[in-house]
């Protein structure tokens, strides 16, 4: 399947869901009261037998999705990005990530943009909850085709998997092969490397061409697997800039920029920058106002390229 226009990447996820039950009846699908929410009404409705409505209770989720797991079913255990990392953090850890179990936690509402449902709802430290598990990977597409292509891996993938998803219409970056643990160079350029993941990957983009009007030529990565992390090709476009910027919809602590700080630093140290929520919880509000009240537009990446390139 592939999308061409801005697609809510929760919507590629719930029809990607759909082929996988059609193609492997090991797949089953648990959600704690957010089946709308989350697309997978639509596997629901089409694999009744191979659907468990939780109710709200994400930890006796994860523990359910635990067992099926390791009794060779492949669940996909789904919720909001914030439940899934807060609320059933520990039941991740120990019925999940501990045991190993083959469990796709799949969230939506990742980042700021949820509408009215404000902070409560609004999955901003859960990249940096869930890569802190040991054993768990991490994934967070950019666009609607990168999660349909990252659902299915992800089911093929053996071991816990976190995909985060969002809420809103996300644009289109392209329609590439998808690997997981594998990042994309999506633009080329020598002057600064941006290193994104989700809705801001096409933000960086939007950025990158601004730039050049100014004459500054940056490299935009698409991160998608914060973990593990694509240390090979950071490290290189990271030495072919000498500064790079990270951009998450995402806190600035524990989430992609940490990854990233802490490859670096280890291998190739080099000026950086973070785009990204600071030390502050959200709110409620539309998502271009979210957006920009949290510096999280392209504007912002522009600024913070030309001062990590200051520093170089």
């Amino acid at each position: 399947m592939k999308f061409e226009a801005p697609t809510p990447i929760r919507d590629a996820f719930g029809k990607a869901l759909v082929e996988l039950g059609e193609k492997n009846p090991k797949v089953v699908a648990l959600t704690a009261d957010l089946a709308d929410a989350i697309k997978v009404q639509w596997f629901a409705e089409r694999y009744p037998d191979r659907f468990i409505q939780m109710g709200i209770a994400e930890s006796d989720m994860m523990c359910v999705a635990a067992g099926l797991a390791m009794t060779g079913w492949i669940p996909f255990a789904t919720t909001f990005a914030a439940f899934a990392a807060g609320l059933a953090n520990m039941a991740v850890k120990i019925a999940v990530a501990y045991n190993g179990a083959n469990v796709k936690i799949a969230t939506s509402h990742g980042g700021v943009c949820v509408g009215a449902d404000g902070a409560t709802h609004q999955g901003i430290d859960d990249i940096a909850l869930m890569r802190a598990i040991p054993g768990m990977t991490v994934v967070v597409p950019c666009d609607a085709n990168e999660a349909y292509k990252a659902t299915l891996a992800v089911a093929e993938h053996v071991g816990p998997v976190y995909l985060r998803l969002g809420r809103i219409a996300t644009p289109i970056v392209d329609d590439k092969p998808f690997r997981i643990g594998k990042a994309r160079v999506v633009r080329e350029g020598g002057d600064v490397a941006i290193i994104a993941c989700g809705s801001m990957v096409a933000t960086a983009l939007e950025a990158a061409k601004a730039l050049e009007a100014k004459n500054v030529k940056a490299t935009v990565v698409n991160m998608h697997t914060v973990k593990p992390l694509d240390v090979k090709t950071l490290v290189s476009v990271a030495g072919k800039c000498g500064a790079v910027v990270v951009a998450e919809e995402h806190s600035i602590i524990g989430g992609l920029g940490s990854a990233v700080s802490e490859a670096l630093a280890a291998n190739r140290p080099v000026p950086m920058e973070f785009v990204g929520v600071r030390d502050v919880f959200g709110e409620s509000g539309e998502p271009a106002e979210i957006l920009k009240k949290y510096g999280l537009c392209a504007s912002d990446i522009q600024k913070a390229a030309l001062k990590a390139i200051k520093r170089k």
